[in-house]
């Protein structure tokens, strides 16, 4: 059962755009595995083993910082990563995109890109799960197939680990889960304090008004690359960003982990 610490974190700020997090309503996952093009490591050296530890649930940035991290869910919508890869590029703003790799497909054609952008450190790249299950509901066998399943293909397609990030679908996790994590080297285990609310269709009025609402300072903020609303408002949100004051960064600068440590 999902414990009321880690319950009450997931839901940090309360609101139904929160809760939104993430969808049920989502494509089928293939019933057979992406083709996958091994391409040499990154600029950082050789992928570090797992260092197994207890994790710890991150719901929000240090106090006093003003800096805010922008996640990226999912992948659903070709277009809509291919939007996020662009926009990373023209405006080197720091980005932590949380993929699944039964959406292979749809990350393939921009690793190249983005292999570029994290060696740079502007990209991380975290654990979301393979193909996106309700960890709760899987034995814990299966929990850890679909972290360690979803890091060999993360190693393969961008050069590095994603650990020590792992972002559990919906926000749901417990003690069980969380120490399967740690014990493959997923210390870190990635919730929000603040939505786009776009991990299903929403209006553009409605993502706006979200971004208004919650970038500040301290802010993981999540969003999803399954939908084209977020498009068009890339430079609404980044003029509300620096207006504010506030710096965009990656999860690792936001709390000093690395890809190179692992």
């Amino acid at each position: 059962m999902l414990s009321r610490r880690h319950f009450l974190g997931a839901l940090a700020a309360s609101s139904a755009a929160l809760a939104a997090g993430c969808t049920a309503h989502r494509l089928r996952p293939s019933t057979t595995a992406p083709t996958i093009t091994s391409l040499p490591p990154v600029e950082l050296g050789v992928i570090p083993p797992p260092h197994p530890g207890v994790p710890s649930t991150i719901v929000h940035g240090p106090a006093g910082t003003r800096q805010v991290a922008w996640t990226v869910d999912d992948g659903i919508d070709p277009g809509c990563v291919a939007s996020y890869v662009a926009f990373a590029q023209r405006s080197a703003t720091s980005l932590t995109f949380n993929p699944n790799g039964y959406l292979a497909v749809n990350w393939q054609p921009h690793a190249p890109v983005l292999r570029d952008l994290i060696a740079a450190g502007q990209v991380q790249i975290g654990n979301h799960t393979f193909s996106h299950p309700n960890l709760l509901t899987l034995s814990d066998q299966a929990v850890a197939d679909e972290i360690e399943r979803n890091e060999t293909w993360i190693e393969n397609t961008f050069g590095v680990t994603a650990r020590p990030w792992l972002r559990p679908p919906y926000g749901y996790h417990d003690d069980r889960t969380d120490a399967i994590a740690g014990e493959l080297g997923y210390t870190k285990i990635m919730m929000w304090n603040g939505s786009f609310g776009d991990s299903t269709p929403i209006s553009s009025t409605q993502l706006l008004g979200l971004a208004i609402q919650y970038l500040e300072p301290g802010t993981i903020m999540i969003g999803h690359a399954n939908y084209p609303t977020i498009e068009p408002l890339f430079g609404q949100i980044l003029g509300i960003i620096h207006q504010r004051g506030l710096e965009p960064v990656t999860l690792d600068q936001m709390f000093g982990t690395s890809r190179a440590v692992g």
